[in-house]
């Protein structure tokens, strides 16, 4: 086989990996959100969409990928490194805008060093601290 002729396919593989991730992706999330135990409907509906999301972030990988392998592949001219900067570029914003929207924070901070997610599961009653005794001892400050 000729080295071009493998690059091809190696793109071409990358394009059904990144659609096929969607696709599987789309029907586990759908799956999950079917057999998982009762959970009141916001919860169920933030994790279908935390899912489902990482489903496209995973498959707008392997298509950025599959174009870059073919643009590499072929004979650089003008127009095709614009038209694959463009793709990269509105890939990499739609893989931007999904991570603020599903973590709560941007793709290259740590996950340290967030609070927390966007839409927090919802809770019955925060945790609240007992009154102190009126009699307990003050500490002391030096």
């Amino acid at each position: 086989m000729e080295v071009g002729s493998l690059i091809s396919l190696a793109a071409e593989l990358m394009e059904w990996a990144g659609v096929g991730s969607m696709v599987l992706g789309a029907v586990l999330a759908l799956v999950l959100l079917m057999t998982q135990e009762r959970l009141p409907s916001g919860e169920a509906y933030r994790r279908f969409r935390l899912n489902l999301g990482r489903a496209i972030l995973l498959g707008l990988e392997f298509l950025v990928a599959a174009d870059i392998i073919r643009t590499v592949s072929q004979r650089p001219t003008l127009n095709g490194v614009l038209v694959l900067g463009l793709i990269v570029l509105i890939r990499t914003f739609l893989s931007f805008t999904l991570t603020v929207e599903l973590e709560g924070r941007w793709p290259w901070q740590h996950r340290d060093d967030v609070a927390g997610p966007i839409h927090p599961p919802p809770s019955s009653h925060p945790p609240q601290r007992p009154p102190p005794a009126p009699d307990a001892p003050r500490p002391v400050k030096h």
